[in-house]
């Protein structure tokens, strides 16, 4: 049972083969020299520890309901970049990153969908001792080599939600592919921070809270569990993209919810924090 009972539809129609499409596009065009960027940010608190640089590369193959960057979904609409040009830009800002205990964060869309331009860059950044973070929701986890992984120093991964067909329904996708590279992940030793958006009457219910509690506590390597609230700072962009928001009335989590999912992840050992 959820604390506040919301009905909400399933995620169906054109959406999905927009990524489908996103995603075939994304294997034929293989590129480690340039990439397709969204837009960039230099934030403090956020994305990785102390003050980040964050690039936010376009093109998703999810669609997420809860979305608050719908307009980062296709490659075509961001504007086309070199691995060169992007770190004319990193290394502008190298000493205040490495003063704040800080780096370079890539985010999106999906990193991955690009993973030699992603790879590229970190590898560039790691060359200058740069702290370098991936943002992923991992379904594409499997583009990255071992070897890649040795120039990521700490991975956000989304797992959206522990339930199968919560997880379908919530980004069109399947669980199983994000649950593997986790692992992988932990076998490794990589040091990851765990995200989960608590959406009231999506991702709320007890027992799909349970099951991301159980698969995270297995984990190797789990710095942070955060917990990101829903909110509707994304419904302009939305409305803006002519695609079908099927949370627009949807509130956001309350106290009591908040309290209650952190209690269940806490349950199981977890440093939980909200976001």
């Amino acid at each position: 049972m959820t604390d506040q009972p919301v009905s909400v539809p399933l995620l169906a129609g054109p959406p999905m083969e927009v990524a489908d499409e996103e995603l075939a596009q994304s294997e034929e065009l293989h590129d480690n020299t340039a990439g397709s960027v969204h837009s960039w940010d230099l934030v403090t608190g956020a994305d990785g520890p102390g003050t980040r640089m964050t690039l936010f590369t376009a093109g998703c193959a999810l669609r997420c309901q809860y979305c608050q960057n719908p307009d980062t979904w296709r490659m075509k609409d961001g504007v086309r970049h070199t691995v060169d040009e992007v770190m004319a830009r990193v290394t502008r800002y190298a000493t205040i990153m490495k003063v704040t205990g800080g780096g370079l964060t890539i985010s999106g869309g999906e990193p991955l969908l690009q993973a030699q331009f992603v790879t590229q860059i970190f590898r560039r950044a790691h060359d200058l001792s740069i702290h370098t973070a991936l943002d992923t929701a991992g379904l594409l986890g499997s583009r990255l080599s071992d070897d890649d992984l040795n120039y990521i120093d700490l991975v956000l991964l989304d797992i959206k939600s522990g339930l199968p067909d919560t997880y379908t329904r919530v980004t069109g996708r399947p669980l199983q592919p994000t649950l593997d590279f986790a692992e992988r992940l932990s076998r490794l030793g990589k040091t990851m921070w765990i995200r989960f958006v608590l959406v009231p009457g999506l991702t709320d219910d007890e027992e799909n809270v349970d099951a991301i509690g159980k698969f995270v506590a297995t984990l190797d390597g789990v710095q942070r569990m955060e917990i990101l609230p829903f909110h509707q700072m994304g419904k302009a962009k939305w409305e803006a993209t002519g695609e079908p928001y099927l949370l627009s009335d949807n509130p956001t989590p309350t106290p009591e919810l908040i309290a209650r999912v952190k209690a269940q992840l806490e349950s199981y050992g977890l440093p939980v924090k909200v976001a």
